[in-house]
């Protein structure tokens, strides 16, 4: 059999018949589904032969490249960097030279004591045994107030007169005579002013005590006391007063 090259089916397929039936005997009847059956058959190949031929892509191109080394560059002298010229520092002002502590001006007798807070009957005043310090004048039992400065010798009678005055001129006395008792300490400065005013012995009686040290607070408060006395040393006096509500 000849080499056949088309791609025709129908062709192909009456090619194929006609060999096979010059070497073979078959009935006329059979040659329609034989030449169906081959048709079939070539139209399948040739449609499977047609699907890979599209698929197939030419090969893409092949280039040769020939690489060049670059030239190494040259090297640039570095430059030194340029002088800056900066101002001189300048030196700190040396520090002033320290000043001595101003002297204190506060007196060096020892503080009061405490108060005692502790209940006690009050000891009736009478005239005491050891003479009176200068300014001061004894309690003989029957005074309404009297002022004393703890011991410390203040020669300066009419300071201390003062204090009471000016005292009793703002303490509103109770109008009956009452056992009532009350003792207060405080300081007076150099200007006359008052602080530090708290009692030593409490009457009892809340108005009692709030009068007796309303007295001292207005007092203070209007410099009643005026500037402690030119010459004593230091700026600041303790005084103790005593509030009684007995009247003769």
């Amino acid at each position: 059999m000849k080499r056949m090259n088309s791609r025709n089916p129908t062709t192909l397929t009456t090619a194929v018949v006609r060999a096979y039936i010059s070497n073979n005997s078959v009935p006329v009847a059979d040659l329609p589904g034989l030449m169906i059956a081959v048709h079939g058959i070539w139209a399948n190949l040739l449609g499977a032969a047609n699907a890979a031929g599209e698929t197939r892509k030419p090969a893409p191109p092949v280039y040769k490249v020939h690489l060049v080394a670059a030239p190494e560059p040259a090297e640039e002298p570095k430059k030194a960097p340029e002088a800056v010229e900066r101002p001189a520092e300048e030196k700190p002002a040396p520090a002033p030279p320290k000043q001595p502590p101003p002297k204190s001006t506060v007196s060096k007798a020892a503080p009061p004591k405490a108060p005692d807070n502790v209940p006690r009957e009050a000891a009736p005043r009478t005239t005491p045994k050891a003479a009176p310090l200068p300014g001061e004048t004894p309690s003989t039992g029957n005074d309404v107030a009297t002022v004393s400065t703890e011991g410390v010798a203040f020669p300066f009678p009419e300071y201390l007169q003062n204090i009471v005055a000016q005292v009793l001129k703002r303490w509103q006395r109770p109008l009956q005579s009452t056992p009532l008792e009350a003792e207060v300490s405080f300081f007076i400065h150099r200007d006359g002013s008052v602080s530090g005013l708290q009692f030593i012995k409490h009457s009892g009686n809340f108005t009692f005590d709030l009068e007796a040290q309303g007295a001292i607070e207005e007092a203070g408060r209007f410099g009643a006391f005026g500037e402690l006395p030119d010459g004593w040393p230091a700026d600041v006096l303790f005084v103790r007063f005593y509030f009684s509500g007995r009247r003769q």
